[in-house]
């Protein structure tokens, strides 16, 4: 074949392939210009009540990483591309940018085309646009979390620009490559980002580059996203196409419960299933162990979930003591979110225990009605191992900053506990969630306009949205007393809650309470 040849048959493959993708693309599922305005509507919404107050506050203090020159941003910088890239990778897995609608892939997969002809171009594109949209986002967390753009006079602007662009583009690559690329592949590219990560941030700081740190970084960044883009775009041609057929499904599926209200349903599509170990919750004579031993054995059947528990809880743990134990220091507000947050996360993480304790609840007629054992048997593991990994983690954060500051060891130890108990219940206001409320979805005019949305995207996060506004009413109480009750009352409010999603009419739940 000529190379006239070969140029035509690659024009005609592509023209098929954009001939199919407008057939699909006018079938009617498009979203409409009203769709369109109404979620930019309600994005400015959220942005205006939750994003401005964030970013004035972030704007108005003193910056959370001061990064005063070029060497001591450079290990920052290799510390966030590092996390950027393990980011990509992870969310490739479950959900990669070859991933299309059902039935868009069904038809390229039943016609003559090679996978790299209708995957190729979908990935360039999808690719470009993940790095467009992670430049910005890099660029937006430096400018509110450090000092780096203060300063438009010197180099340093233009050097962390260029190290957005390289972490954009080797987390858009990444991504695809944690998609097609096998378990084991993604390990050793995991693996291998962390010494090179550091190699480089020692050399960036030092002395031998001055202050051209930076640059080394943005140099190693766009070497590294156009070597993993090669390979990764070669190994388009070999993709399990079964698998991403499944893939395509399950997101498919996931996408409708999300559009539907229910976030939750959603995410369960992804949850890992419990794998062996079954035979480890009942002891040889055929008596099931006991409720801490059977919370320890259904967390280790999903190995991936607890060993995030296990990273997230002591982290949290740590965190909310460094904020707690001077609570007038700089940043303590921002260390009591973070690690309120991360502990909310781990909780969910720590076993499968909550979704038990809400479908018995919800089946209280099929289990009986004395549910006294029920809380004991489900909610003893999670909030033991909470407990348990929270303290320790925050014991040893306390002993690096003993003495406080002031001599406040019970206050602290009380907003500690507060804290914690507030998360606990925010967890359990989130499990016991069932199906999206029909009055989420009348209208609820306003003078700023139909808000009907604003109110499913709360539902949609209640329990985030409990613990990030009771830690901040927590710092702004005068003492740790009044903190710890507003705690313990929204944590009280939360369970009652929790046990109305699940149906319990108020006279029956003093009733059961009475029988428990």
């Amino acid at each position: 074949m000529t190379m006239d040849g070969i140029m035509a048959a690659e024009a005609g493959t592509r023209a098929r392939v954009h001939a199919v993708r407008q057939r699909y693309a006018h079938r009617g599922g498009r979203a409409t210009v009203h769709d369109w305005a109404y979620t930019g509507y309600l994005a400015v919404i959220l942005v205006s009540v939750y994003a401005a107050p964030v970013v004035h506050l972030m704007r108005t203090s003193r910056a959370r990483v001061p990064l005063e020159s070029s060497e001591a941003a450079a290990p920052v910088a290799c510390l966030v591309a590092a996390v950027a890239v393990w980011g990509a990778q992870l969310t490739g897995r479950f959900w990669g940018p070859l991933v299309l609608k059902p039935f868009l892939l069904h038809v390229f997969m039943s016609t003559d085309l090679s996978p790299t002809h209708y995957l190729g171009a979908i990935a360039r594109r999808r690719l470009m646009y993940a790095g467009l949209g992670t430049v910005p986002a890099v660029c937006t967390a430096t400018f509110l979390g450090t000092d780096l753009f203060d300063h438009p006079g010197t180099a340093l602007v233009p050097q962390g620009v260029a190290v957005a662009v390289g972490i954009g583009a080797v987390a858009s690559t990444a991504w695809l490559w944690g998609q097609i690329r096998t378990v084991r592949e993604n390990l050793l590219l995991a693996f291998a980002a962390a010494p090179a990560a550091v190699a480089v941030a020692l050399l960036g700081r030092s002395a031998f580059l001055g202050v051209g740190g930076l640059w080394l970084v943005a140099g190693v960044l766009a070497v590294s996203a156009t070597v993993l883009g090669r390979s990764a775009f070669r190994s388009v041609r070999t993709v399990d196409l079964a698998r991403l057929a499944r893939e395509s499904a399950r997101a498919a599926e996931a996408q409708a419960f999300a559009w539907t209200g229910t976030l939750h349903h959603a995410l369960d599509l992804y949850r890992p299933e419990p794998r062996g170990l079954t035979s480890a919750l009942v002891r040889p004579d055929g008596r099931l162990r006991g409720h801490l031993t059977q919370g320890v054995v259904r967390a280790l059947r999903t190995r991936g979930r607890a060993i995030a528990a296990a990273a997230f809880l002591p982290t949290g743990g740590a965190l909310l003591t460094l904020g707690v134990a001077e609570p007038d220091a700089e940043g303590a507000t921002l260390f009591r979110v973070a690690g309120s947050v991360a502990v909310y996360w781990g909780s969910g993480w720590v076993g499968e225990t909550w979704r038990g304790l809400r479908d018995e609840l919800m089946l209280a007629p099929l289990f009986g009605e004395r549910w006294g054992g029920v809380l004991a048997r489900t909610l003893a593991w999670p909030v033991v191992a909470v407990v348990v990994m929270v303290g320790f983690a925050g014991g040893v954060a306390a002993m690096t900053r003993w003495p406080f500051q002031g001599g406040r060891p019970a206050d602290a130890l009380l907003l500690a506990a507060a804290s914690v108990v507030l998360v606990l219940g925010a967890r359990f206001l989130r499990e016991m969630k069932t199906n999206l409320p029909i009055e989420l979805l009348l209208p609820v005019i306003t003078p700023l306009g139909d808000l009907s949305g604003l109110r499913v995207f709360v539902w949609q996060f209640d329990g985030l949205a409990v613990v990030l506004t009771g830690v901040l009413v927590m710092t702004w109480m005068p003492s740790a007393l009044g903190a710890a009750l507003v705690a313990l009352g929204m944590a009280a409010w939360c369970g009652w809650a929790g046990l109305r999603r699940t149906g319990w009419a108020r006279l029956a739940l003093f009733t059961r309470l009475g029988r428990a």
